[in-house]
């Protein structure tokens, strides 16, 4: 864990007044998965991107299954900054557990879920919000380093059942047909 904090204290080195604003909004985009629920929500409302917004969609229950209701609870990591107490907090202290980071799995469950439907022009974007979001955590001292690569774990393997359930009912229904 040491090596953690080295790259935790690094960052917050490199705190600029723009960044100081630029990730907390970063970061608010992720909470609760908001931008990714919308975004599922309106894929599903025009018909003919409804197949990325189940996937989408579906992503995002199998993390927050993955992560909120069983990994946080499993492991109860303490967040970076209930231990190094010294660093300002430029959010509110997040109440749950610090592993993995919600915010980056749900990013990459929706992206790995829009990596399917091999549409650059959702999923490319998709993973450059995501990346700003996972880092932004960090940046925010909210996060471990470990914690981020568990989200993108815990994301990717989301999107990927996701995308098996989805093509498993498709199959289906054309075995019905």
């Amino acid at each position: 864990m040491p090596f953690e904090f080295e790259i935790l204290n690094y960052l917050q080195h490199l705190r600029t007044p723009f960044g100081d604003v630029f990730m907390p909004f970063v970061s608010s985009l992720g909470n609760a998965g908001i931008i990714w629920i919308l975004l599922a929500i309106v894929l599903l409302l025009i018909p003919k991107t409804r197949k990325a917004g189940w996937l989408v969609f579906i992503a995002l229950l199998f993390d927050v299954v993955y992560c909120n209701l069983i990994l946080k609870n499993v492991f109860h990591r303490t967040r970076p900054y209930d231990i190094n107490t010294a660093v300002q907090l430029l959010v509110a202290k997040p109440i749950d557990f610090s592993f993995p980071s919600g915010h980056t799995a749900a990013s990459f469950a929706a992206v790995t879920a829009l990596f399917f439907t091999k549409n650059k022009k959702m999923w490319i974007p998709a993973l450059v919000l995501a990346c700003l979001i996972a880092f932004s955590r960090m940046y925010l001292y909210v996060h471990f380093p470990t914690d981020i690569l568990g989200g993108v774990a815990i994301g990717v393997l989301s999107g990927l059942c996701s995308f098996a359930v989805v093509r498993r009912y498709e199959m289906r229904q054309k075995k019905e047909k």
